[in-house]
């Protein structure tokens, strides 16, 4: 676990990409509207908090595939601002 991270997001970034991935498809890609959440908490970042909080309730039916997509090519999820 890096130094200095929340124990979730910690958790979340050290996942097998085939699991974040899995995590990306409908229906499951709130998980990572949580994990922007609380990453957004941890850094005192109210921008990332926010785009946390949409993406909770937009990312299971638009936002997923944005997910997917990036963490296919990259092995993480869209954080947009870090």
């Amino acid at each position: 676990m890096a130094k200095g991270k929340n124990g979730f997001v910690a958790f979340m970034d050290d996942l097998p990409v085939l699991v974040k991935a899995i995590l990306a498809l409908p229906g499951l890609d709130f998980i990572w509207g949580i994990y922007r959440l609380v990453k957004g908490i941890s850094k005192n970042n109210g921008t990332l908090t926010i785009v946390g909080l949409l993406w909770i309730f937009l990312g299971v039916p638009l936002l997923w595939i944005i997910d997917l997509v990036t963490i296919i090519l990259s092995g993480r999820p869209t954080v947009l601002v870090d």
